[in-house]
């Protein structure tokens, strides 16, 4: 599991940051990538990466701001000359289906896929999607409706320790079943096995919170509560909280106090207005240190590997 950021500004496009997108790399997991909103020239920037997009599945919409939508568009008729022939789902506020449609007649754009579009309830709720995963989302506060994501990957049951069990050369057949259970086995010599010796630990899924545009709210909290990693945005240093929240938006403070109080593992700042160049960023990125440690300013293109997380 990886998070990749394709545009961590706030706004409008800026010389080394671009608007909103980030994408969540479950290739290990379901062979999947899932985009998180799709600001201008979001397709300019997968073709930076390694990402193909017909590998996305998946896009989740956190609210109908231009610097978050206006890259779909494109994104979605390119796919179609990509490869892109896998269906496609896009789940955003009320609003996105028009958006989109109206965009693609316009245009007269002809998908190659089957492309779906999930207005979510603005009062929050849960998405289960194929092989246990599940999305629950709630609304934040934006002055539009803004949502925030909360990723859950499923449990999974310990993998069977094939090399461990080299030396006893067991032939294949129902006894690699019974061990893979936990069972305790007795071998054709004789020799007894207890099957929990050779079964490792059943992993626990990682929760990833992606919270859209917002300023402090309650809802902020229970999305978080827990995670191995929150995407919050940091618009604005500690400095400027009135503006902050005149505006809708977070300091990298308030982000941080966030993160200590839900005891997440790992804080990305993202969404960084283009004032804050340089020395700046350093310095909001010291200021939520100086909260949460493990607190992070990110950048466009940066790829970040959960898996190495506990």
């Amino acid at each position: 599991m990886k998070l990749q950021f394709l545009g961590t500004g706030a706004g409008v496009p800026g010389r080394i940051r671009n608007v909103s997108a980030l994408v969540l790399k479950l290739l290990d997991e379901i062979n999947e990538i899932w985009l998180f909103d799709c600001g201008e020239a979001t397709q300019h920037q997968i073709l930076k990466t390694t990402i193909k997009p017909r590998k996305i599945t998946n896009v989740f919409i956190t609210h109908m701001h231009g610097d978050h939508i206006y890259g779909l568009p494109g994104f979605l008729s390119s796919r179609s000359f990509q490869g892109g022939e896998g269906p496609l789902t896009i789940y955003g506020p009320p609003g996105i289906r028009q958006f989109v449609q109206m965009t693609l007649k316009l245009s007269k754009t002809k998908l190659l896929y089957k492309l779906k579009i999930v207005e979510l309830d603005p009062n929050g709720g849960s998405i289960n999607l194929d092989k246990g995963w599940k999305v629950d989302y709630l609304p934040l506060e934006h002055g539009v409706l803004s949502f925030g994501y909360r990723i859950t990957e499923p449990d999974s049951v310990g993998e069977l320790l094939v090399d461990r069990l080299a030396e006893y050369k067991i032939p294949n057949g129902p006894i690699f079943g019974q061990i893979k259970r936990g069972e305790q086995v007795t071998l054709a010599d004789g020799t007894v096995l207890n099957g929990k010796d050779f079964v490792a630990p059943d992993h626990k899924g990682k929760v990833v919170t992606i919270l859209g545009d917002t300023r402090q709210c309650n809802n902020i909290h229970q999305l978080a509560q827990g995670a191995n990693v929150l995407v919050h945005e940091a618009t604005h240093d500690s400095s400027e909280e009135k503006m902050a929240h005149a505006y809708f938006h977070s300091t990298n403070q308030q982000a941080a106090k966030v993160a200590l109080k839900a005891g997440v593992e790992q804080l990305y700042l993202n969404h960084i207005s283009a004032r804050y160049l340089g020395q700046d960023v350093k310095e909001l990125e010291k200021g939520a240190q100086s909260i949460f440690k493990q607190s992070k300013v990110v950048f466009d293109l940066e790829e970040y590997d959960l898996n190495s997380l506990n």
